[in-house]
């Protein structure tokens, strides 16, 4: 019973999980504090105060802390989408262009490579008649 947990522990997956966890716990105060400390002051600059819509009701439903944390998510989302994403992805497409500016083009196959080839090419068109 213990060997099959210790497999499932050490397994690559369950280890990625915990980690991937671990890093997003950690990751997300970073982002909370870039939103919270950086932009949101921005945004009560630019629009003269931070918006608070927690007082907002529908009846007897606290609709303004959903309109919160939407408005929030949707700052946050973006800050991640244009602080960590979008610069990934440039250098992801500026390392797959130097490896392929890098890759030489694979070598000429032989003559006999070329001869097997058209032997093959003439039998198949053989069988096919």
């Amino acid at each position: 019973m213990l060997k099959g947990f210790k497999e499932f522990v050490l397994r690559g997956n369950a280890l990625d999980l915990a980690i991937a966890v671990i890093i997003g716990t950690a990751f997300n105060k970073v982002v909370s504090s870039l939103v919270q400390d950086v932009l949101m002051p921005f945004i009560s600059i630019t629009a003269g105060r931070i918006p608070d819509f927690s007082s907002w009701k529908l009846g007897i439903i606290s609709i303004g802390n959903f309109l919160n944390a939407t408005i929030n998510f949707l700052v946050i989302a973006t800050t991640i989408y244009f602080f960590v994403v979008t610069p990934l992805n440039t250098l992801k497409r500026r390392e797959n262009k130097s490896k392929q500016e890098a890759s030489p083009a694979p070598p000429e196959p032989s003559e006999e490579i070329k001869l097997l080839r058209e032997i093959a090419d003439l039998l198949r068109t053989s069988k096919a008649k």
